[in-house]
């Protein structure tokens, strides 16, 4: 099984052209490339253009990318008067282990939502955690559900885990940024899912009528939170588990999935993960893009976050 990738354009292409050429998979994301509820055609031409670049062997990459774009190693880049790229470098094995394990949420939460995939090479370990990444999104999802629900809703649970717990959500994001992602772009997750969907024996999935009903018997939740990755798990067991008992994973989740509130502790135990790795990279970001253009970045979500919430009030 493999992910479905979007069609992408040749501006996408061109961009990527312009880095060196040993990646194993790259693929770019957000508002500059999909529209969001609320935001016309013409207004994405103003928003930042966001690529994550996955290679094997990262300080050769960097080397032979500042020999080719030494000019724009701060990882910005103006192409043109107005839009503007940011990308972001990871080693393939720091990614599979995040896809795999959920240990930042930060790669493997974007790629939970629509993205263009620009490369994908034969790596078969990556495609197959790629996948795996999409089944635990779906499964993390379907304990914090109800026992009935839409298509929408799933997607945008799915589409808010790695939102859960940024600290940016409360003071840099428009707070309906996770329906607005979703509402604009609902055949993107269908098409993402569906076949994911279709597959697991634990849903009903009524397709045409856009309609799912999943088992919340304490049973059924046990096996989903079994399949969880693993450092959800652990979280999970932090939670739950008083200190000096030090029981066993398993355990735990058996305890949790009696529990009435099972799906507010997943919740904490996402909102824990993502919570250090949003204070993590923020202050990387500060580093390489510098002081002045992260304040730039913050103060366009910022009024983001505000016509927002106009938006709302209105």
């Amino acid at each position: 099984m493999s992910v479905p990738a979007i069609q992408t354009s040749n501006l996408y292409r061109r961009i990527l052209s312009q880095f060196p050429q040993d990646i194993s998979l790259a693929f770019t994301y957000g508002s500059g490339v999909f529209r969001q509820t609320g935001t016309t055609q013409g207004q994405m031409g103003n928003n930042m253009i966001d690529f994550v670049i996955a290679v094997d062997d990262p300080p050769t990459w960097h080397t032979m990318n500042l020999m080719q774009n030494r000019k724009h190693y701060s990882l910005l880049r103006f192409l043109g008067p107005k839009q503007v790229i940011k990308y972001g470098v990871i080693s393939t094995d720091t990614l599979i282990e995040d896809l795999l394990h959920w240990k930042t949420l930060y790669v493997s939460g974007r790629l939970h939502k629509p993205v263009k995939i620009l490369v994908q090479n034969e790596n078969g370990k990556l495609r197959a955690a790629l996948v795996s990444n999409l089944k635990s999104a779906v499964t993390a999802a379907f304990l914090m559900l109800p026992e009935s629900f839409s298509e929408e809703d799933l997607f945008v649970q799915i589409a808010g885990l790695s939102y859960a717990g940024d600290f940016r959500m409360v003071i840099g994001e428009d707070k309906s940024k996770v329906l607005n992602i979703v509402k604009a772009n609902l055949p993107h997750f269908q098409m993402l899912y569906s076949n994911i969907l279709q597959d697991c024996p634990q849903v009903v999935y009524k397709q045409h009528q856009g309609k799912l009903e999943i088992d919340k018997s304490p049973e059924g939740q046990f096996v989903q939170l079994m399949g969880l990755p693993r450092t959800l798990q652990q979280q999970i067991t932090r939670i739950v588990d008083p200190p000096g008992k030090n029981r066993d994973v398993e355990e735990m989740l058996l305890q949790v999935a009696q529990d009435p509130d099972c799906g507010l502790v997943v919740q904490q135990g996402i909102s824990a993960i993502v919570k250090s790795s949003s204070i993590t990279q923020s202050a990387k970001g500060i580093l390489t893009a510098g002081l002045l253009k992260t304040v730039s970045y913050s103060m366009k979500k910022l009024q983001k976050m505000w016509k927002g919430s106009r938006r709302k009030s209105h």
